[in-house]
């Protein structure tokens, strides 16, 4: 799994302070109107959509992966997005068909994270607001997201000196950031709910105190290829210092 930077994020290496970030992404690009800065979100995506050829992906007209097309289980870190009601539309990136098109409201300051779920046969766009709270002192915020289809409802269990459990997430189902102690080697394991039959697992989780991350499901529990197995995927939506 990729994480993939934008121009913009080259240059941003880290997500801090939320009103620090507005400076430090203003600072990265470059404007060739002065007079005017239009009111832009924030928008991260996941590609969790199973047997999806690689793909474009448009916001309206406007192409946001410029530097290469987006495979199955690659993610992109926060970018500038304009506000207002937005069409997202997924491409195949060889032949130019449409896969999905889907509109959503972005607003102003506001930080998003879009998921393409489910298989390529029935791909759905999930949409969630990123609530950047600073964690408590040595801690850090996580937030489960599961986006198998098939796998039905499941807990995950963030397992270091102590465990933390996000219990009886079904399909699109996504908790709020959670808080955990921070510091040391986290593994991850998504079981069935309610039960310890483990579905998928990830070892070695570094959650960094100030840290604040997304966890989530994909894949297909009924695979009929290993590239579209069960596996866990992780990314960092902010660090406070």
């Amino acid at each position: 799994m990729k994480s993939l930077k934008t121009p913009l994020q080259k240059c941003l290496q880290l997500f801090i302070v939320p009103g620090a970030i507005v400076l430090l992404l203003s600072s990265c690009l470059k404007d060739h109107n002065n007079n005017y800065n239009p009111p832009v979100a924030y928008l991260s995506f996941v590609q969790a959509s199973t047997d999806e050829p690689p793909l474009k992906f448009f916001l309206n007209s406007d192409l946001v992966n410029t530097w290469a097309p987006l495979q199955y289980g690659d993610h992109i870190d926060y970018f500038r997005a304009y506000t207002g009601l937005r069409t997202a539309n997924f491409d195949n990136a060889y032949t130019g068909g449409q896969l999905l098109s889907d509109t959503m409201t972005l607003r102003q300051n506001v930080y998003y994270s879009l998921f393409l779920a489910n298989t390529a046969a029935h791909p759905q766009a999930l949409l969630l607001t990123d609530t950047l709270n600073q964690p408590a002192s040595g801690s850090a915020s996580v937030r489960f997201v599961n986006l198998s289809p098939d796998a039905g409802a499941v807990d995950l269990q963030a397992k270091a000196a102590n465990t933390t459990t996000v219990a009886n997430k079904s399909f699109l189902g996504h908790s709020g950031f959670i808080t955990v102690t921070a510091g040391g080697s986290y593994n991850l394991q998504v079981n069935t709910a309610g039960t310890s039959t483990a579905l998928a697992s990830l070892a070695n989780v570094n959650l960094s105190a100030g840290g604040v991350y997304t966890i989530w499901l994909f894949g297909l529990k009924n695979s009929t290829t290993a590239a579209d197995n069960l596996a866990i995927g992780v990314m960092t939506n902010a660090l406070f210092y």
